[in-house]
């Protein structure tokens, strides 16, 4: 029988790849181990609209992964850990290592 971390562990990890799943999550992501920003800059770094960028940074904190820290008018999004900017570039470094050329991005052909 699974233990009651077990779950946990792998719920959480499950939140993770689902935010992954996304193109534009994963960007957003990438983009914030960097530096904070709004939500406006980051519509207009990743030429999306303003709407589906708001989807895309609720979900991201409806997985835990990012935070809203309001600021007068406007609010800035980071990350939610400090442990995600490491974990996101040792996972990169991952990924790369095992087979740089498997996937294109929208398919996978491992």
């Amino acid at each position: 029988m699974p233990s009651t971390a077990g779950l946990t562990h792998t719920a959480a990890l499950a939140r993770f790849g689902h935010a992954l799943a996304d193109p534009t999550r994963t960007r957003v992501l990438l983009a914030l181990r960097e530096a904070p920003a709004t939500p406006s800059e980051l519509a207009d770094a990743f030429d999306v609209s303003r709407q589906v960028m708001s989807n895309q940074l609720a979900c991201l904190r409806g997985c835990g992964l990012v935070e809203a820290v309001p600021d007068g008018r406007r609010t800035w999004y980071r990350l939610a850990d400090p442990h995600l900017a490491p974990a996101l570039d040792e996972l990169l470094r991952v990924v790369l290592h095992v087979e740089p050329d498997c996937c294109d991005g929208e398919t996978c052909t491992c």
